[in-house]
């Protein structure tokens, strides 16, 4: 069985600012995937400047395995002088590991980070360090199937200080929270969006702080083939389908055209829903051996829809799709299950679509949009063309 890592994070601009002033930087470089969460100095431009650049350079270097002590003095050397405080001042945390799970995690200023481990959010045995003067925290990771780490700004614990807490959010209160509400099945975005949500309301809408959750989670690699349009060649249909059906993982259809050459090619009927879930979206299939089958570009226009709120990083609604309308359901599949994504692209022109502003030239536009976008939620995409 073959476990991944994947990635996801939220975060809340400060009430009355366009910028945030934390941000977050991750990046994959070979086998080891590197995250860091920047929180800067202040809020606003001056914050978001510091933490970007904090970010982008402890992501750059780490991931090229330069030790965290030369990271460090690159840091206090690049970053510019705030003038009202005289200091450049910037917290962070780094998350850097290997497809086994492997790897370590320093932390500067920032909350301590949390580990979910088997239903059951604990801390890290960390080891103090003294790096050029700073006080710098370093943990070693192994991680197993479903584990979770979880880095965070500390506008997470100052959540509802004055308003609906008189003290903020304990760290002890945040990981009782955790552990009521992650599920094994919750994507690392998801996670993220869990607890961001959780100090937003807390904050009453109106953050007091700039706030930013990232998590890593370790997970089973699951593989998902999505075939989407006919193959300009009708001769090579029956070839076409046999790759699409190769391999494990799920198998998605979208398009009518496309599900009747399956069915025919597995020798199973194709059945129709009669439920209308969303007006919007047509009505999905069913045939025997395929995990799902919806409809073609009406599908994917809303599927990527919803993928633009998914990958926005300031969006709170639920990252699990819980509606029955078939880009509901193919969204849950890709966003929230899949780690790799094959698609089976066919350019043949649909005699249904003549006379409709439809054309192949906008399926491909809206499948590699939808692949770009499945790309930023980490996930390994490959395109074929038929």
């Amino acid at each position: 069985m073959e476990l991944c890592l994947e990635y996801g994070y939220t975060s809340l601009n400060k009430f009355g600012e366009e910028l945030c002033g934390d941000k977050v930087e991750c990046c994959v470089s070979g086998e080891y995937t590197t995250v860091v969460l920047a929180d800067g100095l202040g809020s606003g431009v001056k914050a978001n400047i510091l933490s970007t650049l904090t970010s982008k350079i402890l992501c750059t270097m780490v991931s090229n395995n330069i030790g965290i002590e030369d990271c460090l003095e690159t840091i206090i050397q690049s970053l510019p002088v705030c003038k009202e405080r005289g200091v450049a001042y910037s917290t962070f945390s780094v998350i850097h590991l290997n497809n086994q799970g492997k790897g370590y995690l320093f932390e500067f200023d920032n909350p301590q980070a949390i580990y979910y481990d088997r239903g059951k959010c604990m801390n890290f045995i960390r080891k103090e360090m003294d790096i050029c003067g700073k006080k710098v925290y370093q943990s070693d990771l192994s991680l197993d199937e479903g584990d979770i780490v979880l880095v965070m700004s500390d506008g997470t614990i100052h959540a509802g200080i004055g308003m609906t807490l008189n003290f903020g959010w304990q760290r002890t209160e945040i990981m009782e929270h955790l552990d009521r509400t992650i599920r094994p099945y919750m994507s690392a975005r998801c996670v993220a969006c869990i607890l961001a949500s959780a100090c937003n309301d807390l904050y009453l809408d109106k953050p007091g702080d700039d706030t930013t959750v990232a998590a890593v989670k370790f997970r089973k690699r699951l593989d998902v083939n999505i075939m989407v349009g006919p193959p300009v060649d009708n001769e090579q249909d029956n070839f076409y389908v046999a790759r699409f059906m190769e391999g494990e993982g799920k198998k998605v259809v979208c398009g009518g055209t496309s599900s009747q050459i399956v069915a025919r090619y597995l020798n199973k009927p194709l059945k129709t829903s009669f439920d209308f879930p969303d007006k919007d979206v047509p009505p999905i299939g069913f045939i025997d051996g395929i995990d799902l089958t919806t409809e073609g570009v009406l599908t994917l226009r809303k599927l990527l829809e919803l993928s633009e709120k998914y990958i926005s990083v300031h969006d709170l609604t639920p990252k699990s799709f819980s509606k029955t309308d078939g880009a509901s359901m193919l969204a849950n599949v890709l966003f929230e299950e899949a780690s790799h994504v094959q698609f089976f692209v066919g350019r043949s022109i649909n005699v249904a679509h003549q006379g409709l502003p439809i054309d192949t030239s906008m399926k491909m536009k809206l499948v590699e949009k939808l692949a770009d976008n499945l790309k930023i939620m980490g996930k390994k995409v490959t395109l074929n063309y038929d």
